[in-house]
């Protein structure tokens, strides 16, 4: 199935009148009413009719590039009182468009831009999905499963966002964050209505639920994954971070929830929880209304059993290995029957469609198994490479992976042990070093690898060039060994702060076998 580009706003709704979004937003226009036709908070990306919404930044206010969002035409200006001295200090009186004040003009954003474009996501299934882990595998699973279904379907996420109109192509529309910024994701909405879109799920990231980026959607459902140790740079504490989290199961975000529980803070979540939701578990032991009893290896994925209070015992299909990918499949399948759709359909389309790309992807699958996953966090890698270790006939485990730049240090020699814990051999090289000396990233993620390999006996492997790497791991392995080159998934670029060159760790574990293929021939 090819991709285009296409553009991420709609084309045909009515101009909205700004004295009409000041009083629904309760701001104070000073200035001429304009007819606005869209939004968005970024100054260079405005559109001639535009509300341009210029708010404070963490080193700069937005109001300062105010001459550059009026000369591309934006109708009108929603800042606060500091933004507007600025714009008034900076062009002409005679130039300056409407504004409308307020005293939070990034809390108002949201709801600016959602009546805007028409409150488009009243009008589809919006799922969101949010978590430490697992947000882009449940996501990307429910819109796969759906397209096998015959549904229009959009995702927004990670990996990017794609629009899948009902018996179409995919289009891809070019996004930089997880969760886009408030105009924008309400812009991209109401392109997805325009579309034919019937259900969009979305990746809710705890940075959005803060700076209030998934603001006045109406989710039909919200999921929630789990929690472990990350963005603590961004948030300061695990309490804090779950904070962020819990706001998405609030009274006026979404009509239904539905919670892991796997882990404590998913029961803290449901008992917090304000709007209806159900819970589910992998373990039998938990309590929770949807309990998986057993799984059983099924090629490369599970069968498993769920036990419920409503029923009989059913059984579903992961077609991808671990008991996180248990538990996504089945969050997956409650997720879509709480926006209505028929349990056994979705059960039967999940059990086919259900993989994700990057994410315990099979890249190859002959003598040597090679796997690529995102794993970036303690709580993935360990996860992931106790299921690839409960594989039938594994001989050893080979794990590629370093920590990201610019991110949360403190992780860093914890993914270190946990991958010389549980791994035969661990080659430790540069992820997304960004700003950052990925020599020094590596000595922190290797001080935690050697602690734990002088218990396992690991071996411990230095070397920072990604590919050369990932070709060393590959040379060492063995048949009835595993390779898992984790932290970057299905990225395709590689980010050393002042350039991102071209990189996918699965096109270089198939050139590798490429390569080898072609040795052997002309041997």
């Amino acid at each position: 199935m090819t991709s285009t580009e296409i553009d991420s706003r709609p084309h045909g709704l009515p101009p909205l009148p700004a004295d009409t979004l000041a009083e629904q937003l309760g701001a104070r226009l000073v200035g001429d009413a304009a007819q606005l036709t869209g939004a968005t908070i970024d100054s260079r990306a405005v559109r001639p009719g535009d509300l341009w919404i210029a708010v404070q930044g963490e080193n700069n206010h937005g109001a300062e590039f105010a001459a550059g969002a009026v000369e591309l035409g934006c109708g009108a200006i929603l800042t606060d009182t500091a933004g507007e001295q600025l714009i008034r200090e900076s062009i002409a009186a005679d130039r300056i468009p409407a504004l409308l004040l307020s005293e939070d003009p990034r809390a108002h954003a949201a709801r600016a831009a959602d009546l805007i474009y028409a409150e488009p996501s009243a009008s589809m299934s919006v799922v969101g999905v949010t978590g430490t882990n697992g947000k882009t595998s449940i996501t990307t699973m429910i819109d796969r499963t759906l397209q096998s279904m015959g549904v229009g379907t959009a995702v927004v996420g990670t990996n990017g966002t794609f629009v899948t109109p009902a018996g179409e192509g995919t289009r891809t529309v070019p996004t930089v964050r997880t969760t886009p910024e408030a105009p924008d994701l309400h812009g991209m909405l109401a392109m997805m209505r325009e579309s034919g879109v019937q259900t969009a799920s979305l990746e809710v990231s705890s940075h959005a639920m803060i700076l209030h980026r998934a603001d006045s959607v109406r989710f039909a459902c919200a999921v929630f994954t789990n929690l472990s140790q990350d963005h603590l740079d961004f948030h300061g504490t695990m309490e804090a971070y779950f904070d962020a989290k819990a706001m998405l199961f609030a009274g006026d975000r979404a009509r239904s929830g539905v919670i892991c529980v796997d882990d404590d803070w998913g029961r803290r979540l449901a008992d917090r929880a304000e709007i209806p939701s159900v819970t589910y578990t992998t373990d039998p032991d938990r309590e929770a209304d949807f309990r998986v009893t057993s799984m059983t290896p099924e090629g490369f994925g599970t069968r498993f059993t769920v036990a419920w209070d409503g029923g009989d015992d059913f059984d579903l299909v992961a077609t991808l290995p671990g008991t996180h990918y248990v538990a996504n499949t089945l969050g997956v399948a409650l997720a879509l029957h709480s926006c209505g759709y028929d349990f056994d359909v979705v059960a039967e389309h999940v059990a086919t469609a259900g993989t994700v790309p990057g994410r315990m992807e099979l890249v190859h699958d002959d003598g040597i198994r090679a796997v690529v996953d995102y794993s970036h966090t303690p709580d993935a890698l360990e996860k992931t490479l106790v299921s690839l270790r409960a594989l039938p006939n594994v001989r050893r485990i080979l794990t590629v992976m370093g920590a990201g730049g610019d991110r949360d240090r403190a992780k860093r020699p914890l993914m270190g042990e946990v991958a010389a814990r549980l791994s035969d051999t661990v080659v430790i090289t540069d992820d997304n070093p960004r700003t950052e000396d990925p020599a020094s990233i590596r000595e922190q993620v290797a001080a935690g690898a050697h602690r734990a390999a002088e218990q396992s006996g690991a071996d411990v492997i230095d070397q920072g060039d990604r590919a050369e790497a990932i070709a060393r791991a590959l040379r060492l392995a063995e048949v009835g060994d595993v390779v898992i080159v984790a932290g970057k998934g299905a990225e395709t670029g590689q980010d050393f702060g002042d350039r991102v060159i071209d990189f996918d760790d699965r096109a270089h574990v198939r050139a590798h076998f490429t390569r080898k293929d072609q040795d052997s021939t002309h041997a």
